[in-house]
C-alpha cells in the first residue's frame, strides 16, 4: 500500500452540503473528514462533474484578511478544508470548534487507488520536468491516464496569451481531475480568475502535490503534523522560500486570531 494511503478507505456516501460549515476569520470551511472528503472526489471524478475544492492553512487565513477575491473562493468553492495545526487552533479558540484537517497528499493516493484508469489527471504547475516525472509516477502507481503537464511558469494574469492558451488547452483535453500545483496564492488566484470558463472538471488545489509525487520532497510521518510542527520540517528543507511565510507570518496569523478574539465583529480590509 503507498505511503500516502489511508487504511482503512470506504467512502462515505456524503455530499458537502452535509458536512458543519463554519466561519474562521471570515474564511468559510467544511468541518468534513478526509475519508468523506476523498468520497465525495471520487463520486464526483466518475460523474464527470465540476467541483472546486480548495483548503485554507495560516498563510492562507492571513492573505484573506486583505484580499476580498480569496475569502469569495472559499465561499464559491465547492469543498473547503483546514489544511493546518494553526487554523485548527485558532477556530477551537474562536468559535469553540477544532475542524478536521487534512491536506492532499493525505487523500489523494487513496481517490486515485479507486478511480485507476477511469481518473484523467492534468497537472498545473510546478517545474515541467518535475511536473512530468510526477505524472509518470501516478500512472505506473495507480494506472490513471495523463491528460497533460504544463508548468507554472507562466503569465497567470487574466486575459494573457498563456493563460488562454492554458484555459484551452485544458478544455480540449477534458480531465476529470485537475491538479493545480502552483502555490498559494497563485493558483487559487488563476482559478478565482478562470474557473467560470473551465469545462467540468474536479479542480484541487495542491501546492506541493506535484513535487511529493515527483518523489523530490518526502512527507514527514503523521506524528509530525498532529503535532502541529509540520511548517518546522518545510522550513527547514526549503529556508531561502519559507522563511519569510513562517518566521513572518505566523507571528501575523498570530496577531489577527488575536484581533478576531477583540473584535470579531471587524471585517477584514478589502485589497481587491
Amino acid at each position: 500500500m503507498p505511503s500516502d494511503a489511508i487504511a482503512p478507505f470506504a467512502p462515505a456516501p456524503l455530499t458537502p452540503t452535509q458536512a458543519d460549515e463554519l466561519r474562521v476569520m471570515g474564511l468559510r470551511l467544511l468541518d468534513i473528514p478526509r475519508q468523506d472528503l476523498a468520497g465525495q472526489v471520487i463520486q464526483a471524478t466518475r460523474r464527470h462533474a465540476k467541483m472546486l475544492i480548495v483548503n485554507a492553512n495560516a498563510h492562507c487565513v492571513v492573505l484573506s484578511q486583505r484580499q476580498h477575491w480569496l475569502r469569495d473562493l472559499f465561499d464559491r468553492a465547492d469543498i473547503t478544508f483546514c489544511d493546518g495545526a494553526g487554523v485548527q487552533l485558532a477556530s477551537l479558540f474562536l468559535i469553540g470548534r477544532r475542524p478536521h484537517r487534512t491536506t492532499p497528499p493525505e487523500w489523494i493516493g487513496p481517490v486515485l487507488e479507486a478511480l485507476g484508469p477511469d481518473a484523467s489527471l492534468f497537472w498545473l504547475g510546478g517545474e515541467q520536468s518535475v511536473a512530468e516525472a510526477a505524472a509518470c509516477a501516478y500512472e505506473q502507481r495507480y494506472g490513471v491516464r495523463t491528460a497533460g503537464v504544463r508548468d507554472g511558469f507562466f503569465d497567470a494574469r487574466p486575459g494573457s496569451a498563456e493563460s488562454e492558451e492554458i484555459v484551452r488547452q485544458i478544455n480540449a483535453a477534458r480531465p476529470n481531475l485537475l491538479l493545480v500545483n502552483m502555490g498559494m496564492p497563485r493558483q487559487e488566484r488563476w482559478l478565482y480568475d478562470n474557473w467560470d470558463r473551465l469545462a467540468p472538471t474536479v479542480a484541487i488545489t495542491a501546492g506541493a502535490l506535484v513535487d511529493h509525487a515527483a518523489g523530490r520532497v518526502r512527507r514527514p510521518p503523521r506524528w509530525v503534523a498532529n503535532l502541529g510542527l509540520e511548517w518546522l520540517v518545510r522550513l527547514s528543507r526549503e529556508p531561502k522560500r519559507l522563511w519569510r511565510r513562517y518566521l513572518i507570518g505566523l507571528p501575523i496569523f498570530g496577531f489577527h486570531v488575536l484581533r478576531w478574539k477583540i473584535s470579531p465583529e471587524r471585517s477584514p480590509r478589502d485589497d481587491r
